[in-house]
């Protein structure tokens, strides 16, 4: 008589991984993290091949909604990732990743997306897998990516990276330089919170395109000055009520800007999804990063939307994705 062996059902609500950081763990600057543990979150069937999946900031490690009814808001990139969706929660098993610094951050840490990479490292060692098959990054998270890539050659096969490119271009390092003065003015005034919403203001206006503003926002002048446009006012509401740290978020921003890999450690095949509207990361960049790299794939992503298009063209973003994890 022979038995066949039941097939586990994936993980759709997702497993949290805690792995302890050594004690000698230090980061590129020297220093010490104060968090003991570094999280992530494992989706997906115990067998099927390793992604990890990281996108901005902002992003945690809930990549998609958990079953239960205390659930307070969607996972970071929902119609991406899921069961059938790009990102196959049935097919894939899928490490979403916390970055350090962890929130609340005491002090500011001069952290790199190479840090994180070995952070992300960590993980996986514990986890004992033996090989990523892709590594999947939007900003931020991409450029962690690309970092893992260049550091791990032979662990790797390939990163999809959604509007990033091998550096940050100074332009944009101008923008996050001024958004951390703002942050750092809140915080040595004792008034951090209001600090935060104008740094937040700042980054909206570089998320986005002057094409969908303009389309959004092409109103009539307020009664005063001093009163505000309908752009302000969509500015100073995303700002008022977004919740975060200043230390965390200047370390974070540091970190965008102090990115840096060399196309040619980078061995993976790349797949480069670069948008023309995006004022953070320039189309010539990446196209210019494209073909410094040994194999790579670059891809046209036309979006109104700018910077944020990763987050707001599901339909677009899951062609890309779904592209990349092709054999």
């Amino acid at each position: 008589m022979s038995f066949i062996k039941p097939i586990a059902a994936p993980d759709l609500t997702g497993t949290d991984i805690r792995v302890d950081i050594p004690d000698d763990f230090r980061l590129h600057s020297g220093q010490k993290l104060e968090q003991t543990d570094v999280v992530a979150r494992l989706y997906g069937p115990a067998d099927g091949r390793m992604v990890v999946a990281a996108g901005g900031i902002s992003a945690g490690r809930i990549l998609f909604a958990k079953e239960d009814s205390t659930d307070t808001a969607p996972g970071w990139w929902e119609g991406v990732a899921g069961p059938a969706e790009a990102l196959d929660l049935n097919q894939f098993r899928v490490l979403s990743i916390e970055f350090a610094p962890r929130l609340p951050a005491s002090q500011v840490y001069t952290i790199t997306t190479h840090d994180q990479a070995r952070l992300v490292k960590l993980i996986l060692d514990h986890l004992k897998v033996e090989r990523v098959f892709a590594f999947i990054g939007a900003s931020y998270g991409a450029m962690i990516g690309l970092a893992f890539a260049e550091l791990y050659g032979d662990y790797i096969e390939r990163v999809c990276c959604i509007s990033a490119a091998h550096r940050a271009h100074p332009m944009a390092t101008a923008m996050r330089g001024l958004q951390r003065r703002l942050l750092q003015f809140g915080l040595d005034n004792g008034r951090e919170q209001e600090g935060i919403s104008l740094a937040r203001q700042l980054a909206m206006t570089t998320y986005r395109s002057e094409a969908e503003f303009g389309e959004r926002f092409d109103g009539p002048a307020p009664d005063l000055a001093g009163d505000n446009y309908t752009v302000c006012g969509y500015l100073r509401a995303r700002g008022d009520a977004y919740v975060s740290n200043a230390n965390r978020w200047i370390s974070m921003s540091d970190s965008l800007d102090r990115h840096r890999v060399d196309p040619a450690k980078i061995t993976a095949k790349v797949f480069l999804a670069a948008v023309p509207t995006d004022r953070l990361v320039p189309y010539s960049d990446m196209k210019a990063f494209s073909e410094a790299l040994s194999d790579s794939v670059f891809i046209d992503f036309p979006s109104l939307y700018g910077h944020d298009a990763f987050l707001k063209e599901i339909k677009l973003v899951s062609d890309i994705v779904r592209t990349s994890l092709k054999d």
